[in-house]
C-alpha cells in the first residue's frame, strides 16, 4: 500500500523529490519486478540503447567505470547509473562521465510519478531505488546514449534493473552478504545473481570458483556463459597484462589505474564483456588502454584530493574487508627507505563504523592486523549500529586494539587527523582510512568538501 503521507503534489526541486520518494513505499527495500514492470508497460519504457548489467557482492562500481569509460574513448556516447551515492544523487546517472543535471533529475522523477499515480487506491508504491531505476532509464533515452552500463543494487533476479534486458551481463563474484534477501550461504546468493543472465547474450562470470547454482542456472536458460579461468582469463606481465581468451592473447593492455590486484578481475570481466559486444559496438585497443590508464572512482582505496593522508575505501563486508587489508599490507611491505635510513612503516588510523545488518565480525577479523588505532563512531541512519556495540566487537575481536569512540564521524575523522600530526614519534607518512560503509565515507568525505571548499 502506499504511504499514506505522501501527497500528490509535485516537488519542485531535486531535494523536496529525493524527501518526497523516500516516502513512496513504506520499506526501503522491497524485492520484486511486479511494480516496476507496471510503470514499464505504462509508459512504453523501451531502452533505446545497449544495456551491460553488473552484478556481484564486489567489484561491480570498478567494472562499471572501466565500461563506461572504455566505450567514451571509442567515441560512443554513454550512459551510467550506479549506487549508492557518496556526496550527491546526481553521482547515480551519468552521461559521458558527466553528473545529470538537477532539472534533468526532476524532469524524470515527475514522468515516472505521473505514470505511478492512479486513483488514490491504485497508486504503486514504488521503492526509492525502484523511482530511481526507472528515471535513469527514461533519462538515458532522452540523452540518446548508445550504450548504458547499469549496476545492480542488490542480488539480481529482483532488483530493479533486472527489469530492463541487457545485451550482456557481468557477475563479478559471489560471496556472504544480504543475507536477509539473497539466503546465506553462496549457491542461493550464486543463483539471485545469476538472475541478469538471459538466454542466447553473453554471460560472464567473474568469480574464481563460480557457485554451482550460478552455472546451472546459466546453463538450463542457455546463455552464454564465459568464466574466468576457463574461457577468458588474464596474466600479468609486469607493468603490463594480457587478457587472453580461450588461453590465446587478445589484447596487452596497462594495469588499471585503480589499486588493488583484485581489480584485475573486475578490468577482465569488463574486458571480456566489450570482447563479446565487438560485432554490435567495435572498441579499438587504443580505448580500452586509455580506459585502464585514466579510470577512477571515488571510495575504492582512493586517496581525498582534500587529503592527501586519507584514503576512503567503501569496504563493507568481508569479501571487500579482506581486499583493503591486503592493500593496506602492501602498503606497509612497500614502504622505501630514504638513502641508508629506513623510514617507519606507516602508521594506520582507521575511522571506522558499520551498519548493523552486515557481518561486523568478519569484516573487523579480516583487517583488524593491519590498524594500528581505531576510532569510531555511529552512523547516523536508522541501520546504523550503536557505537557501544561497535566498540564490543572491536575489542573481543582484538583485545589489544587501541579504539576511541566518538559522538559522530566527522569528531573521528577530526581526531585522527589531529593524532596524526601531533603523535611524539609521528611519521609524516601515517595514513588515516575511513571505511566499513559507504555513509562512513560519505560523511567524511562531505565534512571536506564544505570545509575544503568553501
Amino acid at each position: 500500500m502506499p504511504n499514506t503521507e505522501v501527497t500528490h503534489k509535485a516537488p519542485e526541486d531535486l531535494p523536496s523529490w529525493l524527501s518526497y520518494i523516500e516516502r513512496l513505499h513504506p520499506n526501503a527495500i522491497e524485492m520484486g519486478l511486479d511494480r516496476i514492470k507496471d510503470i514499464i508497460q505504462k509508459l512504453d519504457l523501451t531502452p533505446k540503447f545497449k544495456i551491460i548489467t553488473v552484478a556481484g557482492t564486489n567489484g561491480k562500481g570498478s567494472t562499471c567505470a572501466m565500461l563506461s569509460l572504455a566505450y567514451q574513448r571509442a567515441g560512443y556516447r554513454v550512459g551510467c547509473y550506479t549506487s549508492p551515492h557518496l556526496l550527491r544523487y546526481n553521482e547515480r546517472v551519468k552521461v559521458n562521465g558527466v553528473e545529470a543535471p538537477d532539472d534533468a533529475l526532476c524532469d524524470a522523477f515527475s514522468v515516472i510519478n505521473r505514470a505511478r499515480v492512479g486513483s488514490q487506491e491504485a497508486d504503486i508504491a514504488l521503492t526509492y531505488f525502484e523511482v530511481g531505476t526507472l528515471a535513469a532509464i527514461w533519462h538515458f533515452n532522452q540523452a540518446k546514449v548508445d550504450i548504458a552500463i547499469l549496476e545492480i543494487g542488490l542480488g539480481g533476479r529482483l532488483d530493479a534493473v533486472n527489469a530492463f534486458n541487457p545485451d550482456c551481463a557481468i557477475v563479478t563474484n559471489v560471496d556472504l552478504d544480504h543475507q536477509d534477501f539473497l539466503g546465506d550461504t553462496r549457491e542461493s546468493i550464486g543463483f539471485e545473481k545469476a538472475g541478469v543472465y538471459r538466454i542466447g547474450i553473453p554471460a560472464i562470470c567473474g568469480d574464481a570458483h563460480p557457485p554451482a547454482s550460478l552455472i546451472a542456472h546459466a546453463q538450463s536458460i542457455g546463455a552464454k556463459l564465459q568464466c574466468i579461468h576457463q574461457h577468458f582469463d588474464f596474466k600479468l606481465n609486469g607493468t603490463a597484462w594480457a587478457f587472453l581468451l580461450d588461453q590465446k592473447p587478445i589484447y596487452t593492455l596497462p594495469l588499471p589505474a585503480l589499486t588493488g590486484d583484485y581489480q584485475l578481475n573486475n578490468a577482465a570481466c569488463a574486458v571480456a564483456a566489450i570482447h563479446a559486444l565487438q560485432s554490435q559496438l567495435p572498441v579499438k585497443t587504443e580505448a580500452v588502454t586509455e580506459a585502464m590508464r585514466q579510470v577512477t572512482l571515488p571510495g575504492r582505496f582512493y586517496t581525498s584530493e582534500y587529503d592527501p593522508g586519507l584514503i576512503l575505501d567503501v569496504a563493507h563486508n568481508p569479501h571487500a574487508a579482506m581486499a583493503l587489508a591486503g592493500n593496506l599490507n602492501a602498503l606497509k611491505l612497500t614502504w622505501p627507505s630514504s638513502g641508508t635510513d629506513v623510514v617507519p612503516a606507516p602508521r594506520i588510523l582507521a575511522v571506522f563504523s558499520m551498519l548493523g545488518d552486515k557481518d561486523i565480525n568478519g569484516v573487523i577479523e579480516a583487517v583488524k592486523h593491519e590498524v594500528d588505532v581505531w576510532y569510531i563512531a555511529a552512523i547516523d541512519h536508522a541501520r546504523g549500529i550503536a557505537v557501544e556495540l561497535l566498540a564490543k566487537a572491536l575489542t573481543e575481536a582484538a583485545p589489544s586494539a587501541e579504539v576511541k569512540v566518538f559522538s559522530s564521524l566527522e569528531a573521528a575523522y577530526l581526531q585522527a587527523r589531529h593524532d596524526k600530526e601531533t603523535y611524539m614519534y609521528r611519521n609524516e607518512n601515517d595514513k588515516i582510512v575511513a571505511f566499513g560503509s559507504f555513509f562512513t565515507v560519505a560523511s567524511v568525505m562531505q565534512y571536506l568538501f564544505h570545509h575544503q571548499t568553501t
